[in-house]
């Protein structure tokens, strides 16, 4: 008969911190003792939380004498347990009052073992009650101390007490002692955190011991698994609790977990991976408050597939010590002789960065003890061989992915987050698994959601990437009660349009009420002299004429067709408030401009060069080139040398000079980087940027700081902050107060006033994945296959239904990129039922088709 695989649960404080906690425990192992093939269990738990903060603190009141405050402490610690032992026994527990009593009686912390055994009572305690409340459950459990299993050498000084290397080797010893106290089936229950000297002494395994302990303890045993419960589901895209739209993370390899817990990630401690890595010992991480989600699983080698960025990670309380010195150039054993001070002094080093001249390093608190002291003594030791610099209160931002240096061209949309922030070093790691900045400590966590949003929201491999932190929490289903979200309140109208649509089965939707109140939002800029809606994101007639029938707005056009559209649309329209920005337009193209009699834009010197007669006379405004784009997407990033778009600043004189040949004023000067762009600052910065080139151009009437304003992915997102956006732009308006000061937006006045519905087709169920197939897809609405962009996706039809499953929303059109969305949470789908796509009302029925002969979903209008 062959043996049972070898399973190690650890569970952390949180996940035993109280009754209803237990219960969760409980229920995962039944579950895993069920049926034939049960694993053998070891199960390793953490002291009760703040409970080792308690005890560290008594150690150190004990150790300078300080009596009273130890009293307190004590007294603190033995009723966080005694009120934990009713809560979760629902008795007293005379097994942890012999303990308790122990605690009572200490009164001196002489030595650093005094201080280890002390500290180890913390999960001693909690694992007698946890052993009492599995029996009084009726599983089978023995409580063994992890010294038996568990091993250091003789500690030397200090850290080899409190912060102990615990060798993860696996041992036939351990291996035989767990197997035959599990062989009857029984669950071994034992601590983190500690580990037996030579002596038989206790010592510990620092800050986070208990992931360490095991998984030191599944490689002794040679586990084939290890199972980390926590009270989050899994390892994310980003710390969830600061980015709520941070993904779970289904699969990484042993390399990728260990890098993104040492930048900052709190799911797993550094220490444990090595030691599961080395041994091939996959690990699991789930929640004991979402004991059915499958989590994220650590695998050897990691999952196959291309180079992929996994997650943005970022740490404070850094330090940075810059060594400078000319002598250094060449020198043989410089680098020796400073490393060697950081050896003496006890410091550790993070990053490095050097230069001919110069080298900075970087120190992390998590690893350091950086008090003062101990600073000036590097400083001290460091000023005899090199001029020496201490930076403190810094901030590490890293990007995580295997293979980093391969999606180096593919981050360039996200450089633009950088021009904000100070860098301070850059470092690429060696093992192309990272790439890491250094910014002000007040800075990291901005720097890190930028990116985060940039790049990872809408990462579409649902192999890799799970629901984001907000949908698992059910934030998501909050939005219906937000006024933004007009289309759950327009359920029945929605249908009813579906229903009668010419194109069966499927409609565009559009909420003028939204345009409107989006429109006014803009209109209300003190800062804004006009308003011109970028026609190209929505060229509904019924937009349009709602939009011209204001008298401060006006329309941003890039081909005659749209020309034509908004003149037919709004005939008492002048044309001077149309702006015509075509992009590689023929001659034709821009005669016609011209001949309509609305305002043109030049962002080339081709133009003038082959076709001056065209401008002999006139006026124009001029797009100018600001040097590097932004936006979402690359594939919306509209400036800087891989842009096609405007005239590159060192052009401006040739263009003036032509201008003058040809007669030709240019009234106005025009700027747009790209769609999407986060944040306010963007705005304030176009207009300095014009305000740079203006005084080249003595015939200026117009800055126009162009469009991209951004409009919420999530319900959990916040809107734009218009106050701010309006108090940039009025500081642009206070420098030139005699120039109008014009903006352009496009999928901020639409985006959220429409939807696509469509009626379910078919749900599949393939493999363990749902499909929800529905009438339409991407020959409707492109915008997640081209750009990999994320909408908000409901079951109108079960709007009141808990969501029950994971699906992959897909169209009929015949191609693996038709999905409209990935891995949403969805109640039980059936045919038929009204599904929508939110946001959809900006650049979807304007850049459908035709494919496979499918028609594009038909559009309706809600006045009111």
């Amino acid at each position: 008969m062959p043996s049972p695989s070898r399973h190690v649960l650890k569970f952390g404080g949180t996940s035993v911190r109280d009754s209803r906690a237990w219960e969760a425990v409980e229920t995962i192992l039944r579950r895993r003792m069920a049926g034939p093939g049960a694993p053998a269990i070891v199960m390793v738990h953490s002291a009760l939380p703040g409970v080792t903060d308690l005890l560290d603190a008594l150690a150190g009141a004990l150790a300078s004498g300080r009596d009273g405050e130890a009293d307190d402490l004590r007294r603190r610690v033995v009723q966080v347990h005694r009120e934990a032992a009713r809560d979760i026994l629902g008795a007293e527990a005379p097994e942890v009052d012999l303990l308790l009593e122990e605690l009572e009686g200490w009164e001196h912390v002489a030595q650093p073992a005094d201080r280890a055994r002390l500290l180890a009572l913390g999960e001693r305690l909690s694992t007698r009650l946890g052993c009492r409340r599995l029996l009084d459950r009726g599983l089978p459990v023995r409580l063994e101390d992890a010294t038996r299993f568990l091993q250091v050498s003789e500690p030397e000084g200090p850290r080899g007490w409190l912060d102990a290397e615990c060798s993860a080797t696996r041992s036939a010893h351990v291996g035989r002692l767990l197997d035959d106290l599990t062989a009857d089936g029984s669950i071994v229950l034992t601590q983190g955190f500690l580990a037996s000297t030579p002596s038989g002494a206790t010592a510990l395994l620092g800050r986070g011991g208990s992931d360490t302990a095991a998984a030191c303890l599944a490689g002794r045993w040679g586990a084939d698994l290890l199972e980390i419960w926590t009270d989050v589901p899994g390892m994310f895209t980003a710390d969830p609790r600061k980015v709520p739209s941070a993904r779970l993370l289904r699969r990484l390899g042993h390399a990728e977990a260990q890098e993104i817990a040492t930048t900052g990630s709190r799911v797993l401690h550094p220490r444990c991976i090595p030691a599961l890595r080395d041994a091939g010992i996959p690990i699991r991480i789930g929640s004991t408050l979402r004991p059915d989600d499958t989590g994220t699983l650590v695998e050897p080698g990691g999952p196959d597939g291309p180079p992929q960025l996994k997650a943005v990670s970022w740490k404070r309380d850094v330090v940075l010590v810059s060594m400078e010195t000319v002598g250094m150039w060449q020198e043989v054993g410089f680098l020796a002789r400073a490393f060697r001070v950081f050896q003496e002094v006890g410091l550790s080093v993070d990053l490095v960065s050097t230069s001919e001249t110069s080298v900075t390093v970087s120190l992390d608190a998590s690893a350091n003890l950086l008090d003062p002291a101990r600073l000036e003594a590097l400083e001290a030791g460091l000023s005899e061989v090199c001029r020496v610099t201490i930076l403190r209160d810094c901030a590490a931002v890293s990007l995580v992915g295997q293979g980093i240096r391969a999606m180096l061209h593919r981050m360039s949309p996200a450089l633009e987050s950088f021009e904000e922030h100070r860098i301070h070093l850059v470092s690429q790691a060696a093992s192309d698994l990272n790439l890491t900045v250094v910014v002000d400590g007040d800075q990291g966590e901005r720097l890190a959601r930028s990116l985060h949003r940039l790049l990872l929201e809408d990462a579409v491999r649902p192999e890799l990437f799970g629901p984001s932190w907000s949908e698992l929490e059910g934030r998501a289903r909050t939005d219906g009660a937000t006024s933004r979200s007009w289309w759950r309140r327009e359920a029945r109208r929605i249908g009813e349009a579906v229903d009668r649509s010419s194109t069966a089965g499927a409609a565009y939707v559009y909420h003028l009420p939204t345009v409107r109140a989006r429109l006014d939002e803009l209109r209300a800029l003190g800062s804004v002299d006009r308003v011109l809606y970028a026609m190209k994101a929505n060229a509904h007639p019924e937009i349009l004429r709602l939009v011209g029938g204001e008298a401060d707005t006006g329309f941003e056009c890039v081909s005659p067709g749209e020309i034509e559209r908004v003149l037919a649309s709004c005939p008492e329209l002048d044309p001077r408030r149309i702006l015509f920005t075509p992009n590689f337009a023929s001659r034709d193209e821009m005669a016609r401009g011209f001949q309509a009699g609305v305002r043109v834009t030049l962002d080339s010197l081709h133009p003038l060069e082959a076709w001056p007669e065209l401008f002999i006379g006139g006026e124009v405004l001029v797009r100018l080139d600001p040097g590097r784009g932004a936006g979402h997407h690359e594939k919306v990033s509209t400036a800087g040398p891989g842009s096609k778009f405007g005239i590159h600043p060192d052009d401006v004189p040739e263009l003036l000079e032509r201008a003058r040949g040809a007669d030709l004023r240019i009234t106005g000067l025009h700027v747009h980087a790209g769609s999407g762009v986060g944040g306010t600052e963007h705005w304030e910065r176009m207009g300095r940027f014009l305000l740079e080139m203006a005084t080249e151009f003595p015939d200026l009437e117009v800055l126009d700081v162009g469009g991209g304003l951004p409009v919420p992915r999530h319900a959990v997102d916040p809107p734009l902050d218009l106050a701010a956006l309006d108090a940039g732009l009025a500081r642009i308006r206070s420098v030139r107060p005699e120039l109008d000061l014009w903006i352009e937006p496009g999928r901020y006045l639409v985006a959220e006033a429409g939807v696509l519905a469509a009626r379910v087709t078919q749900v599949k169920r393939k493999g363990g994945t749902t499909w929800v197939g529905l009438a339409t897809g991407m020959n409707s609405f492109i915008r997640p296959a081209l750009y990999g962009a994320w909408h908000e996706i409901a079951n109108l039809t079960r709007a009141d239904e808990p969501p029950e499953e994971r699906v992959q929303v897909v169209g009929p059109i015949c191609e693996t990129g038709d999905r409209l969305g990935a891995d949403r949470l969805f109640p039980r789908t059936r045919e038929g039922d009204l599904v929508v796509v939110a946001r959809a009302g900006a650049y979807g029925r304007v850049m459908a088709s035709s494919y496979n002969l499918r028609p594009p979903a038909a559009e309706h209008v809600l006045t009111d």
